[in-house]
């Protein structure tokens, strides 16, 4: 009997298949064709023994060679992979085909936002050539009047759905019209990898940014998103609805309360109270639409009030509509008047700025809807087994409670506490916080104490700022006060810092937990190794776990906000871990040439680069500073500490000098990675009574030669920052040391130096030159220190020495000599050469 399978049942006779096999068409009846796919739904894999045995077992495949089996299970993978394939394909198709049609949505707006400007520039000509026309402020041809509160009635469900359409007409005029005067967003253009087009308003009233794009979630799921706006919009501290009522076609009228966080210590939060319109359009499209209304609305009490700034939402919304074969296509549009009158000169870019509400709340409800339907269909895999509802929700925790720590809201329990009579650092105390998350609760018998300050810096990139604080948190955090943090989360761990001393051994081991799909935020759990320095403890583990989120690491997004927020949490990491957040926000300025002096520092405020300025050291280094404007940013730093009640003083006093203590490290920072005092050619300058780093590459250079006799670079016709590209680019270790304290300190390393030492420019200052060798290398290093008196150089024989992180560096030879300032041929420092190193 001959037999083949078939590539498709035929529907004709539906009790027979059959395929091509060796230029022979063979058939199969329903029952063995149905048997088949039994098999091939159970084992899949060609390879697998399970299905050879099932094929046994199965009698009416007796009578089928293996060969034809294995013909006809070929022939069903590839029939599934073309069905996987034409799906697939059908979906990238009706994905293209909804972008097509919103780019040609998108250029017929543009097409008239041209046509209305070409008109409004006729007509201004008109005007200007008509010498009875009186002079007109520029701002009032714009192509957006200054919209007014509506004189409708307000207090009655007439009237406000009279404003609700009116709201709803404005909207559209934005959304898809040419009531706003949109221009692209800086840094966000539009391609096949984009999330959608973005926009920001020119010359209107308030701020407003625009997005739209393509959403594979149906509209009813996307409006009960964005409705909920505290999920998604991390500045909301909250919304409550306090009338609705429906309003004809399906939609509903609903007048809403809104609190939103201060992004800084130093202005007050905003409020708002506003009507909010659902309805549904004739061609099925739906809209969520919002405008503020006049009055004082409702609130709270007038103690919280106080600590409020009425803010206004011109009309605003989200428009979506349904896709042919699934998904939306989404327009938003945010329009505020957040009121910058109110607060300081140097921070109103923040509220006048519509770089800055595109970030925070346009794109950022964009890609929160992106990242829910790439979670709902399973393309999201995260760390740890965790559900990512769930690591959404610590991310929410975590940012919350930063945000209540800045802000310290006096109907949280929050007030202000007197701690030294210094103005650098706010101090407050809640005496009745409680970390509440579900199933546990937290009570702390004293409270929480948090110390918070907000600070400008001048010219340095966020994102660097924020990475570096994420990579090398030993520079500026201290292990002992995180163990304090960390115990205190326990019950009835209390314990002053200090008491169990624990020395941190440098290993920082940061594990993944998740992403968004655009890598602007990461959550992750870090984990700290510390040791006992007590015998009794030795065996009892010292390592701390905190659960840490980072954001605005790109530094080519424009107006983002950089965060980098932790927490300590347990190594069980439960989902109803409670959680104390402590951490940096830096949130960039719109530059200002020019602008050096700041008013800033009236407002009790920290400038960290006013009190550190570096002087120019060579004229080129001076006019490429001068040449560059001033990139301005304010960092906000909280700490969090929880306290019995009898240690309240000592943990306030404590906590006030370890925050000045991370301030002061920030400032080292900001120093070393500040483009401003970055040299054209290489990485950061030296220490500030150091000369300027050319200077010196070229004073070591010309030691050695003069000690040597022979050239350490190698090459001919160098000169200036030639010399210090090629000397930081050495394959050797170079080394410099100043001789002028009682324990020589490192002063310079080029990167071979760095990479032995297992640590950078800004550490380097605190390296001892003992701390580098051990007993023989030192021993070594006495016995021929007055070989290096006399004759200026001495070659050390190979040996080990010790990183920062104590790792053992093993190295063939090491050249030692003094190096000269060529200006009075004084002994500057004494440079170090280790050839061949290698870590064993």
């Amino acid at each position: 009997m001959a037999m083949v399978a078939q590539q498709h049942r035929e529907s004709s006779s539906g009790s027979m298949n059959k395929h091509l096999d060796c230029g022979k068409y063979v058939r199969y009846t329903a029952e063995q064709v149905d048997a088949l796919e039994r098999v091939y739904a159970e084992c899949p894999k060609p390879s697998s023994l399970r299905r050879q045995q099932l094929i046994r077992e199965c009698p009416i495949l007796s009578n089928i060679e293996p060969k034809q089996i294995k013909v006809w299970f070929q022939n069903r993978r590839c029939r599934e992979k073309q069905r996987k394939e034409s799906t697939g394909l059908q979906s990238v198709n009706r994905k293209l085909s909804a972008m097509n049609k919103l780019l040609m949505e998108e250029n017929d707006r543009l097409q008239k936002q041209v046509s209305q400007l070409i008109s409004e520039n006729g007509h201004m000509h008109q005007q200007l050539q008509t010498a009875s026309v009186a002079t007109t402020d520029p701002s009032c041809e714009s192509a957006v009047s200054t919209p007014q509160r509506s004189l409708r009635d307000a207090n009655n469900p007439a009237g406000l759905l009279a404003i609700a359409e009116e709201t709803l007409a404005e909207f559209l005029s934005k959304a898809t019209g040419t009531a706003v005067d949109w221009v692209q967003m800086p840094g966000m253009k539009p391609g096949p990898d984009s999330v959608g087009i973005f926009a920001i308003s020119h010359r209107c009233h308030g701020v407003a940014a625009r997005a739209c794009g393509l959403v594979s979630l149906e509209p009813p799921k996307i409006v009960e998103i964005l409705k909920d706006r505290p999920t998604w919009f991390r500045d909301c501290r909250g919304l409550e609805v306090f009338t609705i009522f429906p309003a004809g076609n399906g939609g509903t009228i609903e007048l809403l309360y809104t609190q939103m966080y201060a992004p800084t210590i130093l202005a007050p939060a905003r409020d708002f109270w506003t009507l909010r319109y659902t309805t549904t359009l004739d061609n099925g499209s739906f809209v969520v639409c919002e405008r503020s209304l006049s009055g004082t609305g409702a609130g709270p009490n007038p103690a919280v009030a106080s600590q409020f700034v009425r803010a206004d939402i011109l009309p605003s919304g989200y428009l979506i509509r349904p896709c042919d074969g699934g998904g939306s296509i989404i327009h938003i549009v945010d329009h505020l008047n957040l009121g910058g009158w109110s607060v300081p000169e140097v921070l109103r870019p923040l509220y006048e700025s519509s770089k800055v509400v595109a970030q925070k709340m346009t794109i950022a409800a964009l890609r929160y809807i992106r990242q829910i339907a790439q979670e709902t269909s399973g393309e999201v895999v995260y760390g740890l087994g965790r559900q990512p509802a769930v690591l959404r929700t610590f991310s929410q925790r975590l940012i919350r409670g930063f945000n209540d720590a800045i802000n310290g809201f006096s109907d949280d329990g929050w007030s202000i506490l007197n701690c030294d009579g210094a103005e650098d650092v706010v101090v407050a105390v809640n005496s009745a916080k409680n970390l509440s998350t579900g199933t546990s609760t937290v009570s702390f018998l004293g409270g929480i104490l948090c110390v918070k300050a907000s600070m400008l810096l001048q010219n340095i990139p966020p994102a660097v700022l924020v990475q570096f604080l994420r990579e090398h948190r030993s520079e500026w955090a201290d292990f002992n006060v995180d163990a304090y943090s960390a115990a205190s989360l326990k019950a009835s761990s209390y314990a002053y810092p200090g008491m169990r001393p624990t020395r941190f051994t440098g290993s920082q081991i940061i594990m993944p937990l998740g992403h968004t799909i655009e890598h602007e935020e990461m959550l992750e759990m870090i984990r700290l190794e510390g040791d006992s320095l007590s015998h009794e403890d030795a065996f009892i583990s010292r390592d701390i776990h905190l659960l840490q989120m980072c954001t605005g690491v790109d530094e080519n997004t424009v107006g983002a906000c950089s965060e980098l927020v932790f927490a300590p949490i347990n190594e069980m990491f439960p989902d109803d871990a409670p959680l104390l957040p402590s951490g940096f926000r830096i949130i960039p300025l719109d530059p200002k040439p020019g602008d050096s002096q700041d008013a800033l520092t009236s407002y009790k405020t920290l400038d960290l680069t006013s009190s550190l300025e570096v002087r120019p050291a060579a004229n080129h280094a001076a006019g490429y500073a001068a040449s560059s404007y001033t990139a301005r940013s304010v960092l906000t730093i909280a700490f969090q500490f929880p306290f019995e009640r009898n240690l309240q003083d000592n943990v306030a006093t404590f906590a006030c000098q370890y925050v000045r203590s991370v301030i002061s490290s920030v400032q080292r920072v900001a120093i070393a990675i500040s483009p401003s005092s970055l040299s054209p050619a290489i990485g950061p300058k030296l220490s500030l009574g150091s000369p300027e780093a050319a200077t010196l590459a070229h004073w070591i250079c010309q030691s050695y030669s003069c000690h040597v006799g022979a050239e350490l670079l190698r090459t001919d016709s160098l000169s200036g920052e030639s010399i210090l590209r090629t000397l930081w680019h050495h394959q050797d270790a170079i080394l410099c040391c100043s001789l002028k304290q009682a324990l020589p300190v490192l002063t310079f390393a080029n990167q071979a130096g760095l990479d032995m030492l297992e640590t950078t420019l800004v550490a380097l200052q605190d390296v001892t030159l003992d701390k580098i060798f051990d007993d023989s290398g030192r021993k070594a290093m006495f016995s021929e220190f007055a070989k290096i008196t006399q004759q200026g150089f001495t070659h050390l024989p190979g040996g080990i020495c010790m990183s920062t992180m104590g790792r053992h560096v093993s190295y063939e030879q090491a050249i030692v000599w003094k190096v000269f300032a060529a200006e009075d041929n004084a002994v500057h420092c004494l440079a170090f050469s280790f050839i061949n190193w290698s870590f064993v």
